[in-house]
């Protein structure tokens, strides 16, 4: 028996909103992008909420030896692919290494971080969605001029009130960092 479409009950696609722009990243060339150092990382916002209407972030970082965010959790979702190099991560206490050309999904409120235990620095792209911790990152983070920029050096008094600021914004971004 052929199926009968009804108009009164099927889902429907919204109209295009043409407000909204093509999104498009070279994040080796484009000087409009926002490079920041946060942990001694280096992340370069490639698509942030502004651009993809708060439904995700796209954030590129380049990891030095032995970097990587401290355990923390946070209430979104997380998928990290990586492009070069490979990143130790704990999940739930539990170890995962993840190699080039491999993707790993954190859900929502794990707990979890990130280690580039080898001796060369990793790259990996790191979605979150919702958007927002891309803003997080702008707002703790060091202005740096490119993807690949050294971290920021800095005095232990000036490591400590970075903590400070991150332990006491985190909650506005949905993260709660796990000292």
């Amino acid at each position: 028996m052929p199926a009968t479409i009804s108009n009164h009950s099927t889902p429907t696609v919204p109209a295009d909103d043409a407000t909204r722009q093509l999104g498009f990243a070279q994040p080796n060339t484009d000087d409009s992008l926002c490079h920041v150092c946060v942990a001694g990382d280096t992340y370069t916002m490639l698509l942030r909420g502004k651009d993809t209407g708060g439904k995700y972030c796209l954030i590129d970082m380049h990891v030095p030896p032995d970097g990587g965010p401290p355990l923390h959790r946070h209430n979104f979702e997380e998928m990290f692919t990586m492009l070069d190099g490979e990143a130790e991560f704990i999940f739930r206490g539990e170890k995962k290494v993840v190699r080039a050309g491999e993707t790993i999904n954190i859900p929502a409120n794990a707990p979890h971080h990130f280690t580039n235990r080898s001796k060369t620095s990793m790259r990996m792209l790191c979605m979150c969605v919702p958007a927002g911790q891309d803003e997080f990152f702008i707002e703790i983070g060091d202005a740096v001029p490119t993807r690949t920029s050294p971290p920021t050096q800095k005095s232990d008094a000036e490591k400590k009130a970075a903590m400070e600021k991150s332990l006491k914004l985190a909650p506005q971004y949905a993260t709660e960092l796990l000292l």
